[in-house]
């Protein structure tokens, strides 16, 4: 039996997922969180084996969550991304944190049972339409990504500012003082050489790290 948690922000998508997960006779729905703190405690206490992680998530989202979920060698819990971000910029930062697999929410069912069983079996698993533009990445002479010349906190702040919200609704999101959120945004403008806030949210549309 496949010990599942699912974390999403949403009510609705968790009941829909695990609905349609409790279908499966070897897979158990023990657990459901809403952000990346509740998502780590639960996963923890309910031993689960695969925990179906979203990235955008209030307070520590999906990327802080993996790490802290697989920091620990010895940790047998599996995660396995779910989200609605269809770009090789999340799947790459997820996996270096530690996921077994990405799926994006639009697959279809089928597809997210064989990746739960994937990673469950110690595979990698990579939602079909993104594993020729994640593979690219890995390609000789490929061409560097300006995206991977920030740390994961400031993609966070990056990701947060091109949705519009606001330096102190950022703090509140992830803990931080509105001063290091500042500071993050500076480093950010400066690493991908952008002058404002305006150009920080074309940049971001233009990668696919926030939709038009």
């Amino acid at each position: 039996m496949i010990k599942i948690l699912i974390a999403d922000d949403h009510t609705l998508v968790r009941k829909g997922i695990k609905r349609m997960l409790e279908e499966q006779p070897d897979f158990k729905v023990v657990g459901e969180a809403a952000d990346g703190k509740e998502t780590v405690t639960k996963a923890r206490d309910a031993q689960a084996d695969v925990v179906l992680m979203d990235v955008a998530m209030p307070g520590v989202d999906g990327i802080e969550a993996t790490k802290q979920l697989t920091k620990n060698r010895k940790s047998k819990v599996r995660v396995l991304v779910l989200t609605m971000y269809a770009d090789e910029h999340f799947a790459a930062r997820l996996l270096r944190s530690g996921a077994s697999g990405y799926v994006v929410k639009d697959a279809a069912p089928a597809e997210l049972v064989d990746a739960i069983r994937s990673v469950h079996d110690g595979k990698r698993f990579i939602s079909s339409s993104l594993r020729e533009a994640l593979a690219m990445r890995y390609v000789d002479g490929q061409a560097a990504d300006p995206v991977d010349a920030i740390t994961d906190r400031e993609f966070q702040v990056l990701r947060l500012l091109a949705s519009g919200q606001t330096n102190r609704e950022i703090a509140t999101d992830l803990g931080l003082s509105v001063k290091t959120v500042d500071a993050h945004r500076l480093n950010i403008l400066g690493k991908l050489e952008l002058r404002n806030n305006s150009d920080l949210t074309k940049f971001a549309i233009r990668h696919g790290i926030v939709s038009g």
